[in-house]
Formats: structure tokens, C-alpha cells, sequence
């Protein structure tokens, strides 16, 4: 059947466009390859680590560094339970997705909460503020946070 039937999430406007294309061909394999869904979006989850800035070389060294910069733990644990599950539908491990569509199924929960606190919401805090606040006011604050380390 073409174009196959899509499962799981609808993604984050926001994805990047390397990234939204193995979300998508994940969605399109979840229901007859729910390790193979899995794996795709552990892909997901490493290009978007590039996408933060990070070597892309090692999620887990990547997802150290974010932890370093100040990411959120919550969006720590989504990026690891996606990192750990994905790993393990490719690696032999403790958990089997053989059958657990279920479970491959939140994975995409995962990856569009993390599209959306580290893509969606600073771009939209980064538009408002540029536009709301005054130019003058945005270099006093800047100044403000100098000593800092702000930008």
C-alpha cells in the first residue's frame, strides 16, 4: 500500500528536516518493525544532539554535554530512555521490542517533547523578546549579564 500508513505521533513542526525524515519512515514501520521504529528514533535522538551542537560522535558523551550546558533532567531522561531503548532494539539487552509496539509507540512522546523544550519554545521566547522588548533594553540586559557569561 502506498503511501504506507503512518503510526505514532504526529511530529513536532519544529524537527529538523534530516531528523523528520526518520521520524516519519519510523512511523511508517512502527506497526510491522516496532524495533526497527525504535532504532530510527534513537537516530532521531543523536541528530538532534547535532542539531544542539554537540560531535554527534557518542549520544551518551552528547547528552553529557547537554547535561553540562544546563539541560533540563526531564528532557535528560527523554533523550536517555530513547538512547537506552533504541540501543537495545538493535543490541542484544533487557528489553525486547520484538512485540512491544507499546513501547515504541511513547518513544515518539519522547522525541517531540524534546523537538518542542529545545527548538519550539527558544524560538518563540527568541522572536517575542526581540520583538517586545526594545533594542536599548535588550544591550542594558546584556550588559547586566556580562559578568555572567551571557551572550
Amino acid at each position: 500500500m502506498f503511501p504506507p500508513e503512518r503510526y505514532g505521533e504526529q511530529p513536532n513542526s519544529e524537527l529538523p528536516d534530516n531528523v523528520l525524515h526518520d521520524y516519519e519512515e519510523a512511523r511508517s514501520i512502527l506497526n510491522i518493525s516496532p524495533r526497527g521504529a525504535a532504532a530510527l528514533l534513537r537516530l532521531c535522538v543523536q541528530k538532534l544532539c547535532i542539531f544542539l551542537g554537540e560531535k554527534g560522535e557518542n549520544i551518551n558523551n552528547d547528552i553529557a554535554s547537554l547535561v553540562r550546558k544546563g539541560l533540563p533532567i526531564q528532557i535528560q531522561q527523554s533523550l536517555d530512555i530513547v538512547r537506552v531503548v533504541g540501543n537495545n532494539a538493535v543490541h542484544p539487552g533487557q528489553i525486547n521490542l520484538i512485540d512491544d509496539r507499546d513501547t515504541a509507540t511513547k518513544l515518539f512522546s519522547l522525541v517531540n517533547i524534546i523537538a518542542e523544550v529545545m527548538i519550539a519554545q527558544p524560538k518563540r521566547i527568541t522572536a517575542m523578546y526581540t520583538t517586545v522588548v526594545p533594542e536599548s533594553q535588550r544591550n542594558a540586559i546584556e550588559k547586566r549579564d556580562a559578568p555572567f557569561g551571557k551572550k
